[in-house]
């Protein structure tokens, strides 16, 4: 037990290390080659003054996977569907991430497909939402093929866009990502998930690393690109850890391990179908603009949102202490 403790550690260590090492020269590759994400004051939701670096993705994505092979000595075929599934939303996130820095937009099919792609990828290698123990006999209730598939499919994309919507001021969708991770950490911890809890401190680690660089103002930004990954890996991370075996009322820990930007883009999703938007459309609705409009400025709008998600997470954690009681 000890020897897991020192492994994750080091996992958190390791991670943040090697993205700080790694985004210094990816950001002057990126003002090389002019992958830069540029203001824009016609556009409401575009705040900075000067062009950000769009390359953090990159170090987040080597930082989680180059540790977890290392601490986990992990090569199945779990490991290879995430890491597969993972490079398909890194490089959808940057093909897109280079259209913005030309003025444009990748369409949202191509987005859609790759992310349900990766999903998929997951779900195929045995990583689902198989069911939940029924609390009136104590039995586990299996789902038949269909529902475990698009169960799983609709959790992965739903925490994978809730995320990079979340991203929109310096620091929070990293932020968000830190507090997530930590708490599903602690959870796979009650639960007995040895895995899933290295997995999550390796993702805690490796936005930590990037924070240092994000936090406002923001030197580097890791565009759609990281911001996808993190949230596709929160929700990989949920179903293979918090969601196994779960009971009706454990089904809630996920969801509030990721309370702030589920409840708000769910509200912000919701609002758009109302007004026959397109959900991919990008706009000022999310909760941190709506603060900022208030007069709250880019700190104190951070601080808030990523106290109310520890708040969120400190629910689930008690949540998972009294299930497993």
């Amino acid at each position: 037990m000890r020897r897991i403790h020192v492994l994750y550690w080091i996992g958190f260590t390791l991670s943040f290390l090697l993205v700080l090492l790694l985004i210094p020269p990816l950001r002057r590759l990126a003002v090389r080659i002019d992958f830069v994400d540029k203001p824009r004051p016609d556009v409401e939701r575009k705040i900075h003054r000067e062009p950000i670096p769009l390359t953090a993705g990159i170090a987040i994505f080597v930082g989680f996977f180059a540790i977890y092979y290392v601490c986990s000595g992990s090569f199945s075929a779990q490991t290879w569907a995430i890491t597969g599934g993972g490079l398909c939303i890194l490089g959808i996130g940057l093909i897109d991430d280079w259209y913005k820095t030309r003025g444009k937009e990748l369409a949202s099919l191509p987005k859609l497909v790759v992310q349900v792609g990766a999903a998929v990828i997951v779900y195929l290698s045995g990583i689902a939402f198989e069911g939940f123990t029924n609390p009136l006999n104590g039995q586990f209730v299996n789902l038949p093929a269909w529902l475990e598939l698009l169960l799983t499919i609709l959790w992965i994309f739903g925490v994978t866009t809730v995320i990079n919507f979340s991203d929109g001021i310096d620091g929070l969708a990293g932020g968000l990502s830190a507090i997530s991770g930590g708490t599903l950490f602690v959870v796979a911890l009650t639960m007995g998930q040895s895995d899933s809890a290295l997995m999550s401190i390796i993702l805690v680690g490796a936005a930590l690393g990037y924070l240092r660089y994000n936090k406002p103002p923001a030197r580097v930004f890791m565009g759609d690109a990281g911001a996808t990954f993190l949230g596709f890996m929160l929700g990989i991370i949920a179903l293979d850890g918090a969601f196994k075996g779960a009971t009706l009322l454990s089904l809630f820990i996920p969801i509030l391990a990721l309370g702030v930007p589920i409840f708000d883009n769910v509200i912000v999703v919701v609002r758009r179908m109302l007004a026959s938007q397109p959900i991919y459309k990008a706009d000022a609705s999310q909760a941190h603009y709506k603060l900022l409009a208030t007069g709250l400025n880019q700190k104190q709008t951070l601080v808030f949102l990523c106290l109310l998600n520890v708040c969120f997470g400190l629910t689930a954690i008690i949540m998972a202490l009294q299930v497993g009681a």
